[in-house]
């Protein structure tokens, strides 16, 4: 590595004020700041700092490992998927492996390039640093895509997400929306045909010659149950591990459970938050599993959980930290409803019968005010506690 400093010691005076690049030192600063530690160090002049051993490049980076479960097995299955459509079934893990790599790598690449030359413009024009949010933004946008998604409509919804979702409120740190689900409700709305998930997996890399066999079909579970198709639901397993067709990395359970994992080991993730987003999925499920007017509703409130990306938006959506609640109570409320609302907008809208993105979205809005009033209701317990010992 010391080529590398030596060779950005070399041209850092040309970034720095007074230097000919000078307007592009953002741009500089964010590649030297993720190759190495920043060397800048906190002042020892009396005032109040919180030390930390982590930064925000450690917290980025470490999400991005806890996603690669997901986009391992998200390449795997859609090679799994397509193959099925085409009637074969000898295929290897590797041939598998190869052929969604080859069609995932492409929609990575282009949201990375999308994604940080909308930031990097705007840290430029705005002269300040570029900040390591989209290490994260920038994985997770393409493990809530369709495989089949057109690449330019993949640079529009990030470009998109970056300026609307998260640079209009000020930056990273700021923004009230997740981006990641921005991108896809910015792509469900305006091109509603390529996320409904009705053709993902069909034509997928299919050439000449090939056909699909008779009697595939390409929708996702949660689209087959809400055209009432129940026959054509995986069982609860199938769903688990997730040999079934969906966005890239949200089909297996198992898989978001490994991220979990890290992510709570690690203290980034909010265990609260995804225990709640699990109960409240459960409560609503069960009490429509009473009722059982359609398939929807007829589908055990287990398997509920490990269809569409009901378990990815409680791992890595959720507990997003700037857009979900601070207060540990305020997590318990705003989980457990993000949960109930997700399956009530997956059976009540039959359009749309995957309902975690909107459930998470409304509840990032919702959360300043649920934070709002546990800590009201924290000074008003505080005041009556006072009250009590001062008479």
């Amino acid at each position: 590595m010391k080529p590398i400093r030596k060779a950005l010691n070399k041209v850092k005076p040309h970034f720095e004020k007074g230097g000919r690049l000078e307007k592009f030192y953002p741009v500089f600063n964010a590649f030297e700041t993720f190759l190495y530690v920043p060397d800048e160090t906190t002042p020892s002049d009396g005032s109040v700092h919180v030390r930390d051993a982590i930064d925000l490049k450690r917290t980025m980076i470490i999400v991005v490992v806890s996603l690669l479960p997901c986009l391992v097995f998200g390449m795997w299955n859609t090679g799994y998927q397509h193959y099925l459509a085409l009637g074969i079934s000898d295929t290897t893990i590797w041939q598998n492996f190869l052929f969604g790599l080859l069609k995932v790598l492409p929609i990575v690449i282009v949201t990375y390039v999308a994604g940080l030359a909308t930031e990097f413009t705007f840290a430029i024009i705005r002269k300040h640093k570029v900040n390591e949010g989209f290490l994260v933004t920038g994985s997770l946008i393409p493990l809530v895509m369709p495989v089949d998604i057109p690449l330019w409509m993949v640079a529009v919804a990030t470009i998109f997400a970056v300026i609307i979702g998260k640079e209009i409120f000020g930056g990273t740190g700021m923004n009230i929306l997740n981006p990641a689900l921005t991108a896809r409700a910015f792509l469900f709305f305006a091109y509603p045909t390529k996320m409904s998930g009705d053709e993902v997996w069909i034509n997928t890399g299919v050439q000449s010659g090939q056909q699909v066999v008779d009697g595939f079909s390409g929708a996702t579970p949660l689209g087959n149950a809400a055209a009432g198709l129940a026959e054509k639901i995986p069982d609860f397993w199938d769903s688990f591990f997730g040999f079934i067709p969906g966005s890239i990395g949200e089909t297996s359970t198992l898989a978001c459970l490994i991220g979990a994992g890290i992510l709570i080991y690690t203290g980034i993730g909010s265990w609260r938050i995804m225990l709640s987003v699990l109960i409240g999925g459960l409560v609503m499920a069960s009490i429509f599993n009473l009722f059982g007017a359609n398939t929807l509703m007829q589908i055990s409130p287990l398997h509920q959980l490990v269809l569409g990306g009901f378990a990815f938006g409680a791992v890595f959506m959720a507990t997003d930290p700037v857009t979900a609640t601070q207060t540990n109570t305020g997590k318990y409320i705003y989980g457990f409803f993000i949960g109930l609302f997700a399956i009530m907008i997956r059976v009540f809208n039959p359009a749309y019968p995957e309902g975690m993105m909107m459930a998470i979205l409304f509840m990032n809005v919702m959360a300043p005010l649920i934070d709002h009033y546990v800590i009201q209701a924290n000074i008003k317990r505080r005041l009556q506690r006072a009250k009590k010992l001062s008479v």
